[in-house]
């Protein structure tokens, strides 16, 4: 692996960006034609795409770097989030946008000198700029992406999972700026049998702590000052669209800007994307983080003196942010220490400002997790811990194998002799097998499971989780993954080779992600709940080698018959291969049907009907589930969970509630349950929508109807 470029390629003796041209490109440069002229590539356009791919990771990261501390600090306002994020944000995007990249790997539809030259070598100095039209369409691919996900967005604010969750957890930093949420006990006499936790909020001493990472909230409190929840649930599509953004530019960078429309696309087109982009899910905050630290890394190798140190460094802080939305980001991460390693003993300049952005982030991410959300990683312990101490122990070896190889220098492998042909043909062989296992071992290795499960009676139940191959092929297609290993098989042979330098922390990554994940993806089994887990990584490193690999096979077709309207053909042939499966799942199932919609509405009016000084107390499990942190931090009331009422319970709540001079109020899912505590009562919510269907051996392909009913009773002062 090569980060730095000479002046003159041995190969050729002609300067790289000759040498990295096809040779009727340098023949027309001869006679007055620029390269440029040639293809129709654009300076201009190639420094806009470089830096609108980083532009929401540059936003992202200014956000949250602001609002962390004020956070921890219990000063997290709207008036203190401007005046400290606008100067950092505009420190970051003149940092990371003037430094944007403008050199661009050759495409893959011209015959090359060297293979390396025309897919994808993003680490050596390529083309200057890029097509409009390949621009044009990474854009054009992100705002449809945008428009479809807002006309179909989720009014997800009632706690059911994640997305509401982290509705509640932002509705409350919103308006009061600190954490932890107090129980107000006061307001109920002291309490008495009352608990105050509620599913994704743990109750914790005289506190209660909501669930999951601060990142998202903290984004998400931004559009409720700016427009209540009514915007706030809007945050998820342009989340989404900006990921597509992000993952069109990292395309760009690894197989070239012609090929970038295409792998956005297919990215756009999966299910996990849309359904991750529609209501309040982490994913795509963090695939914005991840993709765009991984592009600002990659420019980092084109650059030098302080260009590189500064794109290097702002690159590992978004990569370490990742962590402050996604405790997972610990393990994604995982890969770019030994590589910062690596870019240390060859002494490169990026290696400190990697290390140092890193660490910032990800020790930014611990914080808020020991710190504001403890309960949630005491909770995840058994998948927290292994991750930590292996974060722990790969930067240890890394740290003590540092200096001795500093000291020794690497060897230069033979990759002629014997062995390293070997190594070679094991790393090529490797993707292979590795999708081979996935693929049988389901059927190898049965692991019964507990309780029903989906498919024929009699059939000998499997752990689900071992189909997680399945879910890939649902979402993304035989094709794809095919083509994947391929690009995967080719590329780890350059890689160890030292060509394709901007591959290598990529493929690694990518690699890395793609394995622990689809080995043990670590949640419910029931689609599309499950397939959040592709998002992130899995399914754009794929897509990434599926379009490198399908690139590569449109230069083979193109040098070995030199035929252009054959490779070209073949080209479209291996665009509607990653396409039209995706696609084909996709709107064959709910993807233009919206689900929980008029929660918003309906929250409202049970905030408007409680009367005012209300003490609420729900009084069945499934109300106070759903409900309990909604009338906490949207309508504003304190709550509280009177388990196993009585009517002695709740005449003893009522009286403390009155004697505190506070208006008590009983919820309950249904009116039977309150009629024996009194008169008086009234219906607050009575709401049928809908939600995705819930399934396991095939993608969802519809929505159920779904019922929110709350009933309210005053009982007399």
């Amino acid at each position: 692996m090569t980060t730095d470029h000479p002046v003159t390629t041995a190969a050729t003796g002609r300067p790289p960006e000759e040498a990295d041209q096809p040779p009727a490109a340098t023949a027309h440069r001869r006679r007055g034609l620029t390269w440029d002229q040639l293809t129709g590539t654009s300076p201009a356009a190639g420094r806009l795409l470089g830096q609108l791919s980083v532009l929401p990771a540059l936003l992202a990261m200014a956000w949250l770097l602001t609002g962390l501390p004020l956070l921890m600090l219990g000063w997290f306002t709207l008036p203190l989030m401007l005046a400290l994020s606008i100067p950092l944000t505009a420190v970051l995007l003149a940092a990371g946008l003037r430094s944007a990249r403008d050199l661009w790997p050759v495409p893959g539809w011209w015959p090359a000198a060297r293979p390396e030259a025309a897919t994808g070598q993003a680490g050596a100095t390529g083309q200057a700029g890029a097509p409009w039209w390949a621009v044009a369409g990474v854009i054009a691919v992100a705002v449809a992406f945008g428009a479809e996900q807002l006309i179909y967005h989720s009014e997800q604010i009632i706690v059911l999972r994640d997305p509401a969750s982290y509705i509640q957890f932002a509705a409350w930093i919103s308006r009061h700026g600190s954490l932890p949420i107090p129980q107000s006990r006061g307001a109920f006499g002291g309490g008495g049998p009352l608990t105050f936790a509620s599913p994704a909020f743990y109750q914790v001493g005289g506190s209660i702590v909501p669930q999951f990472m601060a990142g998202l909230p903290m984004v998400l409190a931004a559009a409720f000052w700016a427009g209540g929840v009514s915007a706030a649930v809007l945050v998820a599509p342009v989340l989404g669209a900006a990921a597509v953004l992000t993952f069109g530019g990292l395309a760009a960078r690894l197989t070239g800007p012609r090929w970038a429309p295409l792998a956005a696309l297919a990215l756009a087109l999966t299910l996990p994307e849309q359904y991750t982009s529609r209501a309040s899910f982490s994913e795509p905050l963090a695939q914005i983080l991840f993709l765009g630290g991984l592009g600002l890394v990659i420019d980092s190798l084109t650059a030098g003196g302080v260009r590189a140190r500064v794109l290097a460094g702002l690159g590992g802080l978004a990569l370490g942010l990742t962590v402050l939305v996604r405790i997972d980001g610990i393990s994604d991460i995982l890969p770019v220490v030994p590589y910062a390693g690596l870019l240390l003993i060859r002494r490169r300049p990026q290696a400190i400002p990697l290390i140092g952005g890193l660490g910032l982030g990800g020790l930014a991410g611990l914080a808020d997790g020991l710190l504001l959300s403890r309960p949630y990683l005491a909770h995840n312990k058994a998948s927290v811990l292994p991750v930590l101490a292996l974060a722990a122990l790969v930067t240890v070896l890394t740290a003590a194998a540092v200096p001795v190889l500093r000291r020794r220098r690497l060897p230069v492998p033979d990759w002629a002799g014997r062995r390293g042909r070997l190594v070679l043909g094991v790393a090529a062989a490797l993707p292979f097998v590795v999708l081979l296992v996935l693929a049988v071992r389901p059927y190898v290795h049965p692991i019964p499971l507990p309780g029903p499960h989906s498919g024929h009676p009699g059939q000998t139940q499997h752990h689900y989780l071992q189909y997680s191959l399945h879910w890939v092929f649902w979402y993304l297609g035989g094709p794809a993954l095919l083509l994947a290993a391929a690009g995967a098989a080719v590329l780890a042979r350059r890689c160890l080779r030292g060509g394709l330098p901007a591959w290598s922390l990529a493929l690694t990554t990518f690699g890395w992600i793609i394995i622990t994940v689809l080995y043990r993806p670590a949640i419910v089994p029931q689609q599309p709940w499950a397939s959040r887990r592709l998002v992130p990584g899995v399914l754009p490193g794929l897509i990434l080698l599926a379009v490198w690999a399908a690139g590569w096979l449109v230069i083979l077709i193109r040098r070995r018959y030199e035929h252009r309207l054959l490779a070209t053909g073949a080209g479209a042939v291996l665009a509607a291969a990653l396409a039209v499966p995706a696609a084909t799942t996709t709107f064959g199932g709910w993807a233009q049907q919206q689900t929980e919609a008029g929660e918003i509405t309906a929250v409202h009016a049970m905030c408007a009907a409680l009367p005012r000084d209300s003490s609420v107390v729900l009084i069945d499990q499934r109300v106070s589930g759903r409900f309990t942190e909604v009338i906490r931090g949207m309508c504003g009331y304190p709550a509280a969970v009177l388990a196993s009422p009585t009517p002695a319970r709740v005449q003893r709540v009522v009286g403390r509630i009155t004697a505190a001079d506070r208006q008590p109020v009983l919820l309950a899912t249904r009116r039977a349950a309150l009629a024996r505590y009194g008169i008086g009562l009234q219906p607050v919510m009575r709401l049928n929508t809908t939600q995705e269907e819930g399934t396991r051996m095939h993608p969802p392909e519809a929505v159920n109807t779904i019922d929110f009913d709350a009933w309210m009773l005053e009982p007399a002062r």
